[in-house]
């Protein structure tokens, strides 16, 4: 249970300095997904046959639909969060990001038949109020910043998609679904980039390189295989609350790091964003998650 615990910790962490490592990354968002999507499902794929966890052939094929829906999504999604950092800063972008579990609480009733508490009624307004609050009301978001959140909140609605499709999987282990998952982001993404833009690796310099290593090695392969060998051994309710500490991690990291200071209003605001969520889904037991749903 303690080794567990401190795997998820150490994924958390992880999850939560990506956007340091991306800032400094000089190429487009587009290839930087690309980037990540290879070098991550390369590590995953020889870390399970490390592990002797094989891929069952089978259980792709009978969910293949799923899976290429959910991939598209985690590339698309990828692509999105890292354009949201480009514009607005960490904190904000991360905040944006982390209002997926409130679009995941509006549609389950729709999409999983699942009952609309008053708990969850109260969690969904509060970080929508949450959101108006970190946006700017109180003052301090400009035009940048608004296009920021826009695409974080866009990156948070595929990554709502991917965690309700997600939940239609049979028969499939957390590790092969994100290593599949993950492939086909990067073949969804291969053309797309090929098509729509002049590709940048070769003007990177040998730290930007390093950085853009770091994040498919580091926060994708590594971060990924910590947090599905963590979750046999923790209850639904554990990670929940543990996932927490990777949208704290990061603004910390931010604001320490960076200088990137909210105001009081926002500082509240990301609160209500957090807390809205959180107290939705701490009284709740939940099947422990194995899919790709925590997907920085």
């Amino acid at each position: 249970m303690r080794s567990a615990k401190i795997k998820l910790i150490g994924a958390m962490l992880i999850f939560g300095s990506i956007g340091m490592f991306v800032r400094n990354i000089g190429i487009s968002s587009g290839q930087l997904a690309l980037a990540r999507g290879i070098i991550g499902s390369v590590f995953l794929f020889f870390a399970g046959h490390l592990m002797k966890q094989k891929l069952s052939g089978q259980a792709i094929r009978r969910n293949l639909l799923i899976l290429i829906a959910s991939g598209a999504a985690i590339g698309f999604h990828w692509m999105l969060l890292f354009e949201s950092y480009k514009y607005t800063t960490i904190p904000k972008a991360t905040l944006s990001y982390y209002f997926a579990p409130v679009f995941v609480m509006f549609l389950s009733p729709f999409v999983l038949k699942e009952r609309l508490t008053l708990k969850k009624v109260i969690g969904i307004s509060a970080a929508v109020i949450g959101m108006f609050l970190v946006t700017g009301i109180g003052g301090g978001s400009g035009q940048s910043d608004l296009v920021g959140i826009g695409y974080g909140l866009l990156a948070a609605v595929l990554y709502a998609f991917v965690i309700l499709i997600n939940k239609f999987l049979k028969g499939l282990s957390g590790l092969e679904t994100t290593i599949v998952q993950i492939s086909i982001a990067s073949i969804v993404l291969l053309p797309y980039i090929l098509l729509t833009e002049d590709l940048q690796y070769f003007s990177l310099d040998g730290i930007e390189v390093l950085l853009l290593f770091t994040v498919g090695i580091i926060h994708t392969g590594l971060a990924y295989l910590l947090y599905f060998t963590s979750l046999q051994d923790l209850s639904g309710q554990t990670i929940s609350v543990f996932s927490y500490i990777d949208p704290i991690f990061a603004i910390l990291l931010s604001t320490i790091f960076l200088g990137e200071m909210m105001s009081a209003v926002q500082i509240l605001g990301g609160i209500l964003i957090l807390g809205g969520t959180f107290i939705s889904e701490i009284k709740e037991p939940e099947k422990r998650q194995e899919s790709a749903e925590h997907n920085l």
